[in-house]
């Protein structure tokens, strides 16, 4: 490993205000320089090392942006790693409540301040090789792989689904921000559209599409604009415009890989010398532990991370002691692959098909694949793996097949690692925006999902931590279980969800077919598009299946099992982890990773009008100060489990008055208690 830390620019944060006894910090910003041996058994494996443009000395270069917050003196001795998403910057946001920013600087960037009063430095680093400058994402510059200098061709299957206005211009990556592998031929491209996933495809005729980007701008010699239609090797033109309701999908011959497998390295090799080296080159030289917390898509490349084996450094030194993922649900990373495409979700009930992350295995511990006879884990190195907080909503379970975390690949209940713990924050969606202002209706048939969950995360670190250091036992895992009822197939789920006035539920969760990728898959080149291996023939879809469970519910439709958030345990609404996209926009398919709020009735007299089988909140409360105390109660019961800050137990209880109108929709005066 050889590398070398830039810093391009030092400055106050937080306008040099000091966080409790930890005092101020500062931000650096710069670069990384990678320098690797491509031959040396500690990165083997990364896809067409062999491949790479080498300097004279015969090594591999490349470089990527990074940030530190660090308190000027002192500090706990840890670094909290943020995989940043898509480039952006979040940790902030969900653990200090804060203003989310790609450029924190300010006090309320430090939101409640709560890992600056803890001491940890903070750190971010580019991993992600497809992602193009703007909006301050951090970006990295990867190799291009060649065969003695000629361009490498495959092909490229890309999405297009547009939620709203009709766009005739598209990067071919699909994404506006990300990097798009060039064309290598034209003749043998092939655009679609669909209605649903597993809809007979309709070609659209090359005739009618191009390879191009249309510009416009002031008109030279009358009033208005110009357009100009310019050829392109990384743009799609399709005058007839991308429309809502329809899933398009091009397939094309591309060239020019980069070697995207180059950001495991990255990530592990920089974390490394921040953690162990101790020279004045280090700006945290003295560090203690490591952990590491990925959202989304990086909790994904963080279990994609560990089962690679990238959490042993180039010495065979644990990296991180602790990894956090976050509504990760059962998927990895389309990372190290040939013509990878990083910025890609895990597969959606109707976005992002037939994904390589979402393969065996899921789960922590060893299983068997039913349908392949594989065995394996995302835990099997126990000198070098982490302790694992493995964190998912309620949308995990319909979006993301959240139950293999935990389950066999039939369905079964899989025990887990004694170094792995799995929480299920129950009835809470895949973004929970701390700072959500009010319920909002986008393309879903229902509210977004509101459920406040950020005050889990501080407990979450606190409790990593303490295990980390001294071995205090964290909270058992609390998750729906085969055994116990609490995980169900999808037809007992619609026994007991609520039948109320309007509400469609889904046909089914998202289900997770068995794909054959090619017989490279192993070597990491894919062949595009998958094939579904043919199997039984369920409603939605064909190909054999992993078995997919959900949550029950109670009366209301909140589920059962789980961490309950104090809004889950004082509920003013059922809080679901599913939304069915509305008319015109793919009906009735789930709607990306957005959960639903469903408000109760108000009043006793509104529940009879609608003939709403769920209790109102009248009758459940009373007033607005019973609600209140029902918050506060819930809080302190999380505390006393371990899993809330003394804390946060006010925050709750102060962000319940007025019915805690940032997240619900009530209309009830401070009536006298129906009882």
């Amino acid at each position: 490993m050889a590398l070398t830390i830039r810093i391009d620019d030092r400055r106050p944060f937080a306008d040099g205000i000091s966080f409790g006894d930890t005092g101020p910090y500062e931000r650096l910003t710069g670069r990384v320089l990678f320098v690797i041996n491509p031959e040396a058994p500690s990165q083997y494996d990364i896809v067409d090392i062999d491949l790479a443009p080498r300097d004279p000395q015969g090594q591999v270069r490349f470089e990527a942006d990074f940030m530190l917050l660090r308190p000027i003196e002192g500090g706990n001795g840890r670094l909290f790693f943020d995989y940043g998403n898509r480039g952006n910057k979040r940790v902030l946001q969900y653990f200090n409540d804060a203003v989310h920013s790609n450029a924190p600087l300010t006090e309320a960037h430090a939101g409640n301040g709560f890992l600056m009063r803890r001491g940890y430095a903070i750190a971010w680093l580019a991993w992600e090789g497809d992602i193009l400058p703007g909006d301050g994402r951090l970006t990295m510059d990867l190799p291009i792989a060649t065969n003695d200098g000629k361009p490498i061709t495959g092909r490229v299957r890309t999405e297009i689904i547009p939620d709203a206005q009709t766009v005739t211009t598209m990067p071919l990556s699909g994404r506006i921000a990300a990097h798009s592998y060039p064309i290598a031929d034209n003749p043998d491209a092939v655009l679609t559209r669909r209605r649903y996933p597993y809809d007979p495809p309709q070609t659209i005729p090359q005739s009618e599409w191009s390879f191009a980007q249309l510009v416009s701008g002031s008109a030279a010699e009358s009033v208005g604009t110009e357009t100009g239609l310019i050829p392109s090797t990384n743009f799609i033109h399709y005058p007839s415009g991308f429309r809502p309701g329809w899933i398009y999908e091009l397939v094309y011959t591309a060239k020019d890989p980069k070697l995207m497998g180059l950001g495991h390295l990255a990530v592990r090799d920089f974390v490394s010398f921040l953690k162990y080296d101790r020279t004045m080159a280090n700006p945290l030289a003295g560090l203690q532990k490591a952990y590491a917390w990925g959202r989304s898509q990086t909790g994904r490349c963080l279990r994609d991370f560990v089962y690679r084996g990238y959490n042993a450094d180039s010495e065979n030194r644990k990296v991180f002691d602790g990894v956090m993922p976050h509504v990760a649900g059962a998927g990895r990373k389309w990372l190290n692959h040939r013509f990878a495409s990083p910025i890609v979700s895990g597969g959606q009930q109707y976005e992002d098909h037939f994904n390589i992350a979402d393969s065996f295995p899921f789960s922590y511990a060893v299983s068997t694949d039913h349908l392949t006879g594989k065995e394996d884990a995302i835990l099997k190195r126990p000198d070098t793996d982490p302790l694992v907080f493995h964190t998912q909503s309620a949308t995990e379970y319909w979006v993301r097949r959240g139950s293999l975390v935990h389950t066999d690949t039939m369905g079964n209940d899989l025990a887990q690692p004694d170094t792995v713990r799995v929480y299920f924050w129950s009835s809470s969606q895949h973004g929970a925006d701390p700072l959500r202002k009010s319920p909002t209706k986008g393309i879903g048939q229902n509210y977004s999902n509101t459920v406040a969950t950020s005050m889990l995360f501080r407990a979450m670190m606190d409790a990593m931590d303490a295990w980390a250091t001294d071995g205090t036992t964290p909270p058992d895992s609390a998750i729906p279980l085969r055994s116990d009822g609490t995980l169900v197939d999808y037809a007992t789920w619609a026994e007991q969800f609520p039948r109320i006035p309007g509400v469609t539920p889904l046909s089914e969760p998202n289900a997770l077919p068995l794909l054959d990728f090619g017989p490279d898959v192993d070597k990491g080149i894919l062949q595009e598009p998958p094939r579904v291996v043919p199997g039984r023939n369920d409603p939605g879809g064909p190909g054999l299946r992993y078995t997919v469970l959900v949550p029950s519910v109670d009366v209301d439709g909140n589920d059962v099992a789980g961490v309950r958030a104090p809004m889950v345990q004082a509920p003013l609404g059922t809080y679901t982890g599913w939304n069915p996209r509305a008319k015109g926009h793919g009906h009735g398919a789930q709607w990306r990773f957005e959960g639903s709020y469903i408000p109760f009735p108000d009043t006793e007299s509104e529940r009879l009008m609608t003939v709403d089988p769920r209790m109102s909140i009248q009758q459940r409360y009373g007033t607005v100060d019973h609600y209140i105390t029902a918050i506060r109660k819930a809080a302190k019961t999380l505390a006393a489990q371990g899993l809330l800050l003394e804390e946060d137990i006010e925050r709750c209880a102060q962000a319940a008055e007025n019915w805690c109108p940032t997240r619900h929709i009530v209309d009830l005066d401070d009536a006298e208690d129906p009882a």
